[in-house]
């Protein structure tokens, strides 16, 4: 029975939330040096045409981070309803998951597609911009449904220390923020707050909220 009860539980969040976070920083890393959303078309088709083993890359690490966080998001949905979770939060913060899991999925392949078309200069900007769109704000915004979702429950129910909680709304805030990069590049800057100050709580997250009722917070 406790076997039983113990894989129910879901894996460790730690392991997802790690192998999501190197991910999420070897993209970085291979689309530093890449075009902007402002670059010509003919910018980001030399770009692409002189690197697209890089871009090939790129898209593979976007791609590939997308399914250690729907993991993430299911075992954190499964660990909240353990925790007795019933309010909606549980199920935002699952949306929320699936959400940014399937918009990183998105621009991940529309990377390598675009990838394919540096012969034709509008066509590769405007792939980029899909992806950038959908890997940038696109990614963010439902991701902080996901922190929020873990974060308003852990703050009413004590599973978490108080400030962990806090610290989570004000990422999730300032990733909601970033929607408005959609209308003025000035808040592109909230993107990779929203981004990796999400991963980094994500990995706290994963060590601090109790695998049962039994462990959580006074």
């Amino acid at each position: 029975m406790t076997t039983m009860t113990r894989q129910q539980g879901g894996p460790p969040l730690l392991a997802p939330a790690l192998a999501f976070g190197l991910l999420t920083v070897a993209s970085a890393v291979l689309g530093a040096a890449g075009t902007r959303p402002d670059s010509s078309a003919a910018e980001v088709a030399a770009y692409i045409g002189g690197n697209q083993g890089v871009v090939r890359l790129l898209a593979f690490a976007v791609f590939g981070a997308s399914v250690p966080l729907a993991v993430w998001a299911a075992t954190a949905y499964r660990r909240q309803r353990r925790l007795g979770v019933a309010a909606p939060g549980a199920v935002i913060g699952l949306t929320g998951g699936v959400l940014s899991a399937a918009a990183l999925a998105m621009s991940g392949l529309v990377t390598w597609t675009a990838a394919q078309a540096s012969e034709t200069p509008a066509v590769a900007r405007a792939l980029t911009s899909l992806a950038f769109a959908s890997g940038g704000p696109g990614f963010v915004v439902p991701l902080a449904l996901l922190i929020a979702g873990i974060a308003v429950p852990a703050l009413f129910l004590n599973l978490m220390p108080r400030w962990m909680s806090v610290a989570g709304l004000v990422v999730a805030a300032a990733a909601v923020l970033a929607s408005l990069s959609l209308l003025t590049p000035a808040l592109y800057p909230l993107i990779p707050v929203g981004r990796f100050g999400g991963l980094l709580w994500l990995v706290a997250a994963s060590v601090l909220l109790p695998r049962d009722r039994a462990a959580r917070t006074d």
